[in-house]
């Protein structure tokens, strides 16, 4: 289960992505209008030391992926896939990667592929209470999934398309929209 914490981010993950989806690193995002978010789906990492969150967002236009991974240390060797820190209010500093330089979501995407790991339920703790589950913004279907994760080459779309006949394929639904999030 992805343990979500009642925290204050700083900065948030909104400001983090705004500021990280204006450069080409991202492939940038257009459209006009403040960046929102449509939906957000998690994995859990098997070790339970990596968060791994995709938002869905826009700015009045398309949908973009961001696949976010949240680490307590750096990340060795991922320096040019590092977004940000942030300051965790029950955590502490996190670490924030971009997940296609992330190997444990990369790893995650590929279990997912092959029907292995699905979408992480969503717990809401205040310190060490559980408060509730929380329903995910984003559901996902696996399409025609891999016989096994070894081997798989994990695509993750920054623009959620369309499915393409046999091939592996992750697709999320949110409120008002749907498209392939992963291919392999």
């Amino acid at each position: 289960m992805a343990i979500i914490h009642r925290a204050t981010l700083t900065p948030t993950k909104m400001e983090l992505l705004a500021t990280w989806l204006a450069t080409p690193a991202s492939g940038g995002l257009e459209g006009p209008g403040e960046l929102r978010q449509v939906g957000s789906y998690r994995f859990d990492d098997p070790d339970g030391e990596v968060g791994i969150e995709a938002l869905l967002v826009t700015r009045d236009g398309p949908v973009r992926q961001a696949v976010l991974t949240y680490r307590a240390a750096p990340l060795e060797g991922a320096g040019a896939h590092l977004i940000a820190t942030t300051e965790h209010s029950v955590l502490g500093r996190r670490w924030v990667y971009d997940g296609q330089g992330d190997p444990v979501a990369m790893a995650a995407y590929g279990r997912a592929l092959a029907g292995l790991q699905h979408q992480a339920p969503l717990e809401v703790w205040e310190g060490d209470t559980f408060v509730e589950t929380r329903e995910p913004t984003v559901r996902l279907t696996v399409w025609d999934p891999a016989a096994s994760p070894d081997g798989l080459s994990v695509r993750l779309a920054r623009e959620p398309g369309a499915v393409e006949t046999g091939s592996p394929a992750l697709l999320a639904t949110w409120d008002g929209g749907s498209g392939v999030v992963a291919t392999a």
